[in-house]
């Protein structure tokens, strides 16, 4: 009997769990504060256009009434803080980012992975956390330290305690490859060099570092479905089916979901068969692939922001056009996109600067997906994606008070995403207007 209905069956259950545990982790406002948003218009991250003229009301760390400015009464003593000529959103979600990296033409990395101490690189990752929440990304998912061990967990209560500013954070710590398969290489044989990922092999390898990564506190399970290890340096598949199958199974056990990094077909459908929740990168997806994920609503994430950045950092520049890679990663999403599938907004943050993640989104837009439907995939399709939909994702009474506003109308101009003005997260103001 295939494992994988019985993997996804479980984890959708149990990540609910989970879910509620991150949120409620988070620090919020005090219980008696209460403040009346007024911009000029309300984008609720569920529909396809924003309402001019409503008004968010919070209570808490939750958003207590959302409407009309005429039907929504604010109590004696409630603070009100106008946000004149600004839209309304909720808080936005990355899907893949690397708190532990920063941009690739400041540093290679290999040499990040190699030289650069755990102490510098965590000391970086606060300051990459805060422009993080400050550009209004609210959540995160950070899909792997590239090195830092389980710094992230650490990274991630700092967050929860109030000791520093960040999004919330759902973690996936080491990532788990192929022996052989990652880097940094090209030194000599005799010589074993740190690793980006944690190594592992076989069901039962898989599933004493996946065991390991959740008693560290993993929130997901990131595997390297395929890598660039071909004869000639192509991509190619790492693991069995049988080997995905057994690691979404044994996250799922805990209440965890699994996801893959995969570039090619075969990566890819091996991993959508083993039941992973979403596939990063996705280079090389045919139609049968994007229509096995749309039957089985794995989460998509292009990650067009990470090709665009390392094509600039070759030489191409803005206007040119677009490298073969681009334009493959473009069409690939817009099949996607025709086809069903959910589109995960994360552009692979940490390659490039963070604090700039709004950067996917106008790139989903530049590939040909409506605005609207772009600040979905920030917001209430990647709640849903991660599990966290009960909680997060969209301006709707009885959900936490995670909110962005920005200036203008995204939904018409969506370069508008980046024009922040303020960020509130659990209730608590965080950039003030």
């Amino acid at each position: 009997m295939s494992r994988a209905p019985y993997a996804r069956a479980l984890a959708a259950t149990l990540l609910l769990i989970a879910g509620a545990q991150v949120t409620r982790a988070q620090p919020g406002a005090d219980a008696s504060s209460v403040i009346l948003l007024v911009p000029d218009r309300v984008f609720t991250g569920t529909e396809d256009a924003a309402h001019e003229g409503w008004v968010v009301l919070v209570r808490g760390d939750r958003i207590a009434a959302v409407g009309p400015r005429a039907r929504v009464s604010a109590p004696p003593g409630a603070r009100t803080v106008a946000l004149p000529g600004t839209t309304l959103l909720p808080g936005f979600i990355e899907g893949h980012t690397h708190l532990f990296l920063h941009p690739y033409n400041e540093t290679s990395w290999n040499d990040q992975v190699l030289t650069e101490p755990l102490s510098l690189r965590t000391a970086r990752a606060v300051n990459h956390a805060r422009a993080t929440l400050q550009a209004g990304f609210t959540t995160a998912r950070d899909l792997g330290t590239e090195g830092a061990g389980y710094a992230d967990a650490g990274l991630k209560e700092a967050i929860e305690e109030g000791i520093i500013p960040g999004p919330r954070l759902l973690i996936a710590s080491r990532a788990i490859v192929a022996t052989g398969s990652y880097g940094p290489k090209g030194f000599a044989p005799e010589f074993h060099v740190p690793q980006g990922a944690e190594e592992a092999d076989g069901t039962e390898g898989l599933t004493r570092v996946a065991r390991d990564q959740v008693g560290h506190g993993a929130d997901w399970i990131k595997v390297y479905a395929d890598y660039r290890w071909g004869a000639n340096g192509e991509a190619a598949p790492t693991f069995s089916e049988a080997e995905l199958g057994a690691l979404v199974e044994v996250a799922a056990a805990s209440g965890r979901k699994v996801v893959a990094h995969a570039a090619t077909a075969e990566g890819m459908r091996r991993a959508i068969l083993a039941g992973v929740a979403t596939i990063e990168h996705g280079d090389a997806g045919t139609p049968e692939i994007w229509r096995m994920m749309a039957e089985r609503s794995v989460g998509y994430c292009p990650t067009l922001a990470a090709v665009e950045a390392t094509a600039r950092y070759a030489g191409w520049k803005e206007g040119s056009a677009p490298t073969a890679r681009m334009v493959q990663k473009r069409a690939g999403l817009m099949a996607a996109v025709a086809a069903g599938v959910p589109i995960c907004l994360g552009g692979d943050a940490g390659v490039y600067a963070h604090g700039t993640n709004a950067w996917e989104i106008e790139l989903l837009v530049g590939a040909g997906m409506s605005a609207p439907a772009a600040l979905r995939s920030a917001t209430s399709v990647n709640a849903r994606i991660l599990g966290l939909d009960a909680h997060l994702g969209a301006v709707r009474e009885g959900l936490f008070a995670d909110l962005v506003a920005v200036g203008g109308d995204p939904t018409r101009e969506i370069a508008r995403a980046r024009d922040v003005r303020f960020v509130m997260q659990g209730g608590r103001i965080v950039r003030a207007p």
